[in-house]
């Protein structure tokens, strides 16, 4: 019997779903309504069913699950930005207040063992940073008092190749400033990843810090940075896609470059570290494949992908990946072979990221709508160091080792 999916639709564009197991529950933020600085939390069980809701002030950022199953949100309360942890039945257990200047903003959070790793910006959203202001990212412990913080000194954000026949057409130097739009924050055993870009160019580099203590062992050139990952404990997949850039690279503890593959796209790595996943861009929209990334450096082709917008997959044990790509629910294997488990015309761009969960029940949100596949065939979510978006179910991209 083909798949059919099952739709329930939220107060707003989702943000984000995590969950703090395969069994569920499902928490979900999204705006509230057509209310832009509101956000309502929800929380469902694997049928589908609307368990709770928290509504809450300020954008929608991702919530991120606790290795305790709590469930974190951030808002702007009263002129500063605050943590609520909640219990699975929707109670809140406490806030933190976080020490931040009053002109800062949130880019992004991330829970460690004992406290939070964030990403501060010296201006909002689209607003132009006044001289003087820089970004910073700094440790809390948890009480929000900060443990370290270090200041990020941007001069500029423009690519030295960009006036190169290869790469045309050179961006104009930037005026604003946000959290990167993918994967901002990243930590993996003693290293951070922080990536800043200009809001207008989408130009940003990423800054690798020394978790203990803030300091800055290296950062990329700029370039327009876009997908991530967390390769091993301290290494790191940046990808580039845009300006006539499109690839990967890896780079070790020490933030050198160790590899570079003519390929940028939504990346897995499995419990053996092999990396493979669609690609992703926006030019070549025929010429785009599911690609393995082997370790001399060359591209291993899969099948080829129609379209561009694309979930950020999920992997099986078994070596399946699963993704939605512009209206076809899809799984590669092992050995590239390409299933089309759904087709409809939906093309929506506003996608989520795969939730793989028990018994392969495949969740995944397409604008204010969360879509549930039951009966996928999919085996358990792979325990690699990045076998979805966000590194694993709970939507912390944190890895401890």
């Amino acid at each position: 019997m083909p798949l059919s999916p099952q739709t329930v639709t939220l107060p707003g564009q989702v943000r984000d779903v995590a969950a703090p197991g395969p069994n569920g529950p499902l928490v979900a933020t999204a705006y509230d309504r057509d209310n832009l600085s509101g956000t309502v939390l929800t929380a469902l069980d694997a049928s589908g069913a609307v368990l709770w809701k928290h509504r809450a002030d300020g954008r929608p950022y991702p919530p991120l699950v606790s290795v305790s199953g709590t469930v974190w949100i951030a808002q702007r309360d009263a002129g500063c930005y605050v943590l609520t942890e909640l219990d699975l039945a929707g109670s809140v257990l406490r806030s933190v207040v976080l020490d931040h200047e009053p002109h800062e903003h949130l880019g992004a959070f991330v829970l460690l063992a004992d406290g939070f790793c964030v990403s501060w910006l010296p201006a909002g959203s689209s607003r132009v940073v006044p001289p003087g202001r820089a970004p910073r990212v700094a440790r809390h412990d948890e009480s929000g008092r900060t443990v370290w913080s270090t200041t990020i000194l941007l001069s500029s954000l423009k690519p030295e190749d960009t006036d190169s026949a290869e790469h045309p057409g050179p961006p104009r130097e930037p005026r604003t400033l946000t959290a990167a739009h993918w994967q901002p924050l990243l930590v993996s055993a003693d290293r951070i990843a922080a990536g800043f870009a200009d809001d207008g160019s989408g130009i940003g580099v990423t800054l690798f810090l020394d978790t203990a203590h803030g300091g800055v062992i290296s950062q990329t050139l700029p370039g327009p940075r876009s997908r991530c990952a967390i390769a091993a404990p301290g290494e790191f997949l940046i990808g580039e896609q845009g300006y006539s850039f499109f690839r990967t690279t890896r780079y070790d503890r020490t933030g050198m470059a160790t590899q570079r593959w003519s390929s940028h796209g939504l990346l897995l790595i499995d419990r053996h570290g092999g990396i493979r996943g669609p690609e992703s861009e926006n030019i070549r929209r025929l010429r785009s494949r599911f690609r393995g990334l082997a370790e001399n450096g060359t591209l291993l082709d899969g099948p080829l992908l129609r379209g561009c917008y694309t979930t950020y997959p999920a992997l099986d044990r078994n070596g399946t990946a699963v993704f939605w790509r512009e209206g076809r629910l899809l799984t590669v294997d092992a050995d590239f072979q390409l299933r089309k488990l759904f087709l409809s015309e939906d093309d929506r761009g506003v996608t989520g990221r795969i939730l793989l969960l028990a018994d392969g029940l495949v969740v995944f949100s397409l604008g204010s709508e969360l879509l549930f596949f039951r009966d996928t065939g999919l085996g358990p979510l792979d325990d690699g160091p990045w076998p979805c978006g966000g590194g694993n179910l709970n939507g912390n991209p944190v890895r401890y080792q």
